[in-house]
């Protein structure tokens, strides 16, 4: 008698793959729980190669890299592949790959669809006051309501979705896998002053209104500190010539986008971890990013602009400290009393290791198993 296939889960995304860790966890998690997974995201002209996974992952070419064309081609693309291939369950991650699932789940009758909303996509500041802002509304409210099985990544956020759209919304935050610190490398390993006081901010996600060019000026008023930014977007080449131009370029340190395991090797020698986004946009507002999750577990202390769901885990724990105003002044103040301060340092380090037993995947992922339960149960 032959043996039945394992159910297969198609994962989509719309990023290349190499740096989307809530992504990751959650293919891991599937395989881990049985499943044959395949993750479906774009080839970009700098995306790097993929390390090895315990999973499938193709990444499509596309003729268009951005704007209106490169998401209509993208969900074409997608649909055709999706709609070919054999599956049991779609998975769907933010609001610019559900078109192309909920479609292909309308065709495919007895194929599930898991949709995971990692942010309110539309109101992300890139579409504050642009006609195309209106088309990601029109399409959610279209798609929304008619979804039984939604994710998303904090209280706030979910609380909006139920309010709006009247569906069940369940919570898996984005945070970090125990980190295993087995394997350290020393700083002079990875290129890193050894006698300074080091500052990080790091992520993939490195845009506008995210503090990043206030923290650059403010290392003007820091004593023998440094600037770590490792990671990539939007602000990087302004934050560049800035640095340059502020003749800031002891201070500030660029390392660009590293695979996540170096990330943190990183993030494990800084002292100070900044989360600075501000309120600009409902987006931000409510933003819980995975970074803080990757300080707690790096023992790194947190300095975090005042939003609700970071201020509250940052006050949880009492890893941190908040700050009102993003200016450099302030930013500069508050890095060099908590430097001068090393047995407030030293206690808010140790909470961080209490709070990383707490906050990881490990505790986490267990509501997306009961999750595909439900689904599979259905």
């Amino acid at each position: 008698m032959s043996k039945l296939k394992p159910k297969k889960v198609l994962v989509t995304v719309s990023n290349d793959l190499s740096t989307d860790n809530r992504v990751d966890r959650t293919c891991k998690l599937l395989v881990e729980s049985g499943y044959d997974v395949q993750l479906l995201g774009r080839l970009r002209k700098t995306s790097k190669p993929l390390l090895e996974r315990n999973y499938e992952c193709k990444r499509l070419n596309l003729f268009f890299d951005k704007g209106a064309l490169f998401y209509a081609e993208m969900n074409v693309r997608f649909f055709i592949f999706l709609l070919s291939s054999r599956c049991d369950i779609l998975f769907s991650n933010d609001l610019d790959t559900l078109p192309a699932n909920y479609l292909a789940s309308i065709f495919k009758k007895k194929t599930s669809l898991i949709y995971d909303s990692h942010e309110l996509f539309t109101e992300a500041p890139e579409l504050e006051g642009r006609f195309v802002k209106k088309i990601w509304e029109r399409i959610e409210k279209m798609i929304f309501p008619k979804l039984n099985h939604i994710i998303t990544v904090n209280d706030s956020i979910a609380e909006i979705f139920e309010e709006k759209y009247k569906r069940p919304i369940i919570v898996i935050r984005n945070v970090s896998e125990k980190f295993n610190w087995n394997e350290l490398k020393t700083k002079s390993e990875l290129g890193i002053p050894e006698d300074k006081n080091l500052i990080i901010v790091q992520g993939s996600g490195l845009n506008i209104d995210r503090g990043l060019e206030e923290a650059i000026l403010a290392m003007q008023y820091t004593e023998n500190a440094v600037l770590l930014i490792v990671g990539d977007g939007d602000v990087i080449p302004n934050a560049k010539e800035m640095v340059k131009a502020q003749q800031l370029e002891s201070k500030v340190l660029f390392f660009g986008k590293r695979p996540y395991k170096e990330l943190m090797q990183f993030t494990r020698h800084a002292s100070i971890g900044l989360a600075l986004d501000k309120p600009k946009s409902l987006n931000y507002r409510f933003a819980l990013p995975n970074k803080l999750f990757d300080y707690i577990q790096a023992n790194t202390v947190v300095l975090c602009s005042n939003l609700i769901e970071i201020k509250k885990i940052v006050e949880k724990y009492n890893i941190g400290v908040s700050i009102n105003e993003i200016s450099p002044e302030s930013i500069a103040k508050s890095i060099n009393d908590l430097l001068s301060n090393k047995d407030k340092l030293n206690q808010l380090k140790e909470n961080c290791k209490i709070a990383a037993e707490i906050e990881n995947w490990e505790n986490e992922k267990v509501k997306l198993k009961m999750l595909l339960e439900q689904v599979v149960a259905n």
